[in-house]
């Protein structure tokens, strides 16, 4: 394994470790070279992993990344080992380097070899004077031997030196300090966005980032990087606004109307196509609405194959794989030409498919846009039946220790007829699907037909994805096995993945929920 080499750059990153990117394309480009970083060890909390931070470590390599849950973007770099790795700043090493054994190449007096930067070295040749910095005492607060940490901040760079409890006074500087031999050496270095360390640890987690695509390291590249989209949010009768990340700017997508054109001139090409030929959900196409509970009309809640119809674009990298299979399927199981539009780096997927009514208007909206230009309405509708547009959208939230993790980056999304005035009730990718069935309810409590039927918990169909030949590859459908609140205990397939998931529909929308209870990917149609 070759030792990782890397610049640093305060307030931006560490080589191609840049601040403000997401979980999903830092794990991919890591995953990319498993002889270079042959190990990643992910720590997220398992009973709220969409709002706690995510940690990833790289013990190969001497490093550990903080991402906050809710945008799973990249908030802190940390170099804890010095010997596994050579980090330079301006074409300076911070530390003396290590021999590809990982062996630092000249000792200090006494025997000890140096295992990172040295005082000296930092505030004299490389960062120069700075500030006082913080000392953090021990957690033993009786023992009088116990060793504390010092920590010299700089604007977007802070180094962590070890320092006595007896050693440290208010009354000295900082030179006096660390002058002394057992606390001249940082044992770990951290690049971060702010002025310093106090600063920038009280908004580490919810701070608004630079955009990547500003950085200087990508600027001397080729490298493309596509606008993100920042939040989706779901107006209801098939109406979906995209914003773009850093931007003002936003963008509609109406179902039966945008063609595929409208969405590549908007979003670029599509990371992959997955042409839709899966037949095995095709029996609960003829159910009828009595087969629903609570439910005075099926049509109302949602179009048969909507709730089998989920993430089947998930699952495959692309429509390459097999071009004759492909080309055989679309004369004999896809004569429609449907597809979908795989989006992995923007978090969601398109389906593409010739016109199909959008779903009704919430009741709510309806009231307030009578007689009211909808926005996001396009003027201009095509009248061609067999023309393809967009007719299902399935934003992915990427949940740490779900079954299709990292296969997209994660798409945060709001209902956003359910808004209110109170910024705390406001419906999210980041809300407990128990609360988003409540508010589902009392937005369409008039199309039950009696209000204790809606108060009733749907029953949920149960997915499998961990089950066929290629995991994921399609739907299984588990009816019947539900228990009372519409989940179904699962062994668990792959690893520490859990492949079994409950879906919920209601108008519009398909709710795919995690035995935890939060939502894993919504279907809008």
């Amino acid at each position: 394994m070759s030792l990782f080499t890397a610049a640093l750059h305060p307030n931006v990153g560490l080589g191609f470790l840049v601040l403000g990117a997401s979980l999903h394309d830092i794990l991919t480009r890591l995953k990319a070279e498993p002889q270079r970083f042959p190990k990643l060890d992910l720590t997220y909390s398992q009973t709220d992993p969409v709002s706690e931070p995510i940690i990833l470590a790289i013990p190969a390599n001497g490093l550990r990344l903080r991402f906050d849950g809710p945008e799973q973007r990249l908030r802190l770099i940390e170099v804890i080992d010095f010997t596994k790795n050579r980090i330079t700043y301006q074409e300076k090493d911070i530390a003396k380097p290590a021999n590809p054994q990982g062996v630092v190449g000249s000792p200090r007096l006494g025997g000890d070899a140096a295992t990172g930067p040295a005082f000296k070295n930092i505030y004299h040749r490389l960062f120069g004077p700075t500030y006082a910095g913080e000392y953090i005492p021990p957690a033993e607060a009786g023992n009088a031997n116990a060793v504390g940490t010092y920590i010299l901040s700089y604007p977007g760079v802070a180094f962590s030196f070890p320092l006595p409890k007896s050693a440290y006074s208010p009354n000295k500087d900082v030179v006096s300090l660390l002058s002394s031999s057992a606390s001249q050496t940082a044992t770990s270095v951290a690049v971060f966005n702010g002025k310093s360390w106090a600063h920038a640890r009280e908004t580490l987690w919810d701070e608004i980032l630079p955009s990547v695509k500003s950085a200087f390291l990508f600027n001397k590249s080729k490298e493309v990087v596509p606008d993100e989209i920042s939040l989706v949010k779901i107006h209801g009768g098939g109406r979906i606004q995209l914003f773009k990340k850093w931007t003002t700017a936003s963008m509609w997508i109406n179902l039966g109307e945008t063609t595929p054109q409208d969405l590549v001139a908007e979003l670029g090409p599509p990371d992959a196509i997955y042409r839709k030929n899966d037949q095995r959900m095709y029996i609960h196409k003829t159910r009828t609405a009595s087969h629903s509970r609570s439910r005075s009309n099926g049509g109302d809640y949602r179009r048969p194959d909507d709730l089998t119809d989920t993430d089947q674009s998930s699952a495959q990298t692309g429509s390459d794989d097999s071009e004759d299979e492909a080309v055989e399927d679309e004369f004999v199981g896809n004569v429609t030409g449907e597809c979908f539009y795989n989006y992995f780096y923007l978090g969601f997927d398109i389906l593409v498919s010739p016109p199909q009514p959008a779903s009704r208007t919430p009741p709510s909206q309806a009231t307030t846009l009578k007689g009211k230009d909808t926005p996001g309405s396009n003027p201009y509708k095509s009248s061609t039946a067999d023309r393809l547009v967009a007719t299902k959208m399935v934003l992915h939230a990427n949940v740490p220790g779900s079954y299709p993790f990292n296969r997209h980056r994660r798409c945060r999304w709001e209902i956003e007829y359910l808004a209110t005035d109170s910024p705390d009730s406001v419906v999210d990718s980041e809300t407990p699907f128990d609360e988003i069935e409540e508010r589902l309810r009392e937005e369409w409590k008039s199309t039950y037909p009696s209000k204790e039927d809606a108060k009733k918990r749907q029953r949920g169909m149960v997915l499998n994805r961990g089950w066929g030949d290629s995991p994921g590859s399609s739907c299984e459908f588990l009816g019947g096995w539900e228990d009372s609140s519409g989940g179904v205990a699962a062994k668990k397939f792959d690893g520490s993945e859990d492949s079994t998931t409950t879906l919920y529909g209601f108008p519009g929308l398909v709710f795919e929920v995690l035995k935890n209870g939060f939502v894993s990917a919504v279907t809008v149609y």
